[in-house]
């Protein structure tokens, strides 16, 4: 198919010089190339992507990012098959396939943590595992699949997860990196004092396991200048140890008067907040998540720079009710209608409205089974799509792992210039809620190259 970069030269060009891309709206230099010498197969995804609703030309950029479309949705043709469409993190940033945070370990400090397969299979790449209770008795491990584990497991699998239940599609950014695991919190409300020790564990453990950057998505107390506030204090100095620090900044953008608090208000770290791009590609859509937003009570902009904070593939919490409902919700999903009512019969007790609806008219049946899956926001037995900054700060700092690898001589503070420098605007949203704008992943990992 005309798809590749060899064969593109084939594509018809009938736009003069400054060319606008119909499909991302963006000048390009070159030719701008027609939509109909593209596979057939692409032209639903690409009109549905582009800006303007008559598209017939793209440009070279789009060309490669929606031939990678292709080539994904041809070697995971099942998934599509059975499910709908939520773009992986990694189509959907751009980002360079040729850096995956190998050597680099990423920190997460969270509630809980489980040992998922996407972090686990074919390579164990948990280097470490702390619980700041431990001295209490603790008895949770990586195994230990109860309420608190879900948040950690997402955030880090978010990050680094290698799409092992998906046959690799639905991976991080830095789906090689390696991952140390600090457990801060049980259930409830994450104080300061909890991450500060978190961090605390990672100052002293980070030459011992290559942490290069730390994954915050937990707020802290209440406001409070980074002079006095002991948490901020302590992201600078793990600035100033080499560690970068991104922070989460928090989903309450729609409260007044609600700004951003420690950690994330630390002068140092990159905070982030969240973008909503309606799972497309098309920067026309993009839109604001309802995160939080500065300026601080230092009078510094936070966030820095935004992520998808809606729409975020993430793991599904083995081995639970939650599971068990995916599980079925897919299966039925799938099943031809003459199955449907002895599959439900089969599971008794994991849905009490499909066991009620069991004899309801098909097309009814399958109503109900349609609303179970977006209700639950299920995307397979495995994954489900999530919101919150929580996922939007880790797919930065997976972004961050993948600069260290392409460049491991970088400094905190020269990444945070480079994401800065080169995120990109979304048209429309005042600076305070997006900072510099949405992180471009290709384009942070070439400025590492170039540092």
């Amino acid at each position: 198919m005309k798809t590749t970069l060899e064969e593109s030269e084939s594509l018809t060009a009938t736009v003069e010089q400054p060319n606008v891309c119909e499909v991302c709206a963006r000048y390009v230099e070159g030719e701008l190339h027609s939509i109909d010498a593209l596979h057939e197969s692409l032209h639903p995804i690409v009109r549905s992507n582009a800006a303007t609703p008559d598209a017939s030309q793209l440009c070279r950029r789009c060309v490669e990012i929606f031939s990678r479309a292709q080539r994904q949705i041809e070697s995971h043709s099942t998934i599509f098959e059975q499910n709908d469409f939520v773009l992986p993190t990694p189509l959907r940033m751009d980002a360079d396939e040729r850096f995956t945070g190998r050597g680099v370990t990423i920190a997460f400090l969270d509630s809980g943590f489980y040992a998922h397969p996407d972090l686990t299979e074919p390579t164990n790449r948990i280097v470490a595992y702390k619980s700041i209770f431990s001295a209490e008795g603790d008895q949770t491990s990586l195994e230990t699949n109860d309420v608190a584990s879900w948040h950690g497991m997402m955030t880090s699998v978010v990050a680094a997860g290698n799409g092992e239940l998906a046959g690799g599609f639905y991976r991080g950014i830095a789906s090689d990196a390696n991952v140390a695991l600090v457990k801060i919190g049980r259930t409830g409300r994450i104080s300061e004092a909890q991450i500060q020790e978190g961090l605390e564990w990672v100052l002293d453990h980070a030459a011992e396991f290559k942490i290069r950057v730390v994954n915050i998505s937990a707020g802290g107390d209440f406001e409070e200048s980074y002079l006095t506030n002991s948490l901020a204090q302590t992201v600078e100095r793990c600035t100033r140890a080499g560690l970068t620090v991104v922070c989460a900044v928090g989903n309450a953008g729609h409260v007044p008067g609600h700004r951003v608090l420690p950690p994330a208000s630390a002068p140092s770290c990159i905070a982030v907040g969240g973008l909503d791009d309606q799972n497309s590609l098309d920067r026309a859509r993009r839109g604001m998540y309802r995160s939080s937003y500065g300026p601080t009570i230092d009078g510094l902009q936070k966030p820095e720079v935004i992520a998808p904070g809606i729409w975020v593939a993430a793991p599904i919490l083995p081995k639970t009710p939650t599971a068990e409902e995916a599980e079925l919700y897919s299966q039925l999903h799938s099943l031809p209608d003459d199955e449907l009512r002895n599959a439900i019969e089969l599971h008794e007790g994991v849905d009490k409205d499909l066991d009620e609806a069991a004899m309801l008219p098909i097309p009814l049946l399958r109503q109900l089974i349609t609303i179970k899956l977006r209700e639950g926001n299920v995307i397979n037995e495995h994954y489900k799509y999530v919101d919150g900054t929580s996922f939007a700060a880790p797919i930065v700092s997976s972004i961050v792992a993948s600069m260290l690898e392409a460049n491991p001589r970088l400094t905190p503070q020269q990444i945070k210039r480079i994401l800065i420098d080169t995120a990109e605007r979304v048209h429309d949203i005042e600076a305070d809620r997006q900072g510099w704008g949405v992180v471009n992943a290709r384009a942070a990992v070439a400025r590492a190259l170039q540092s």
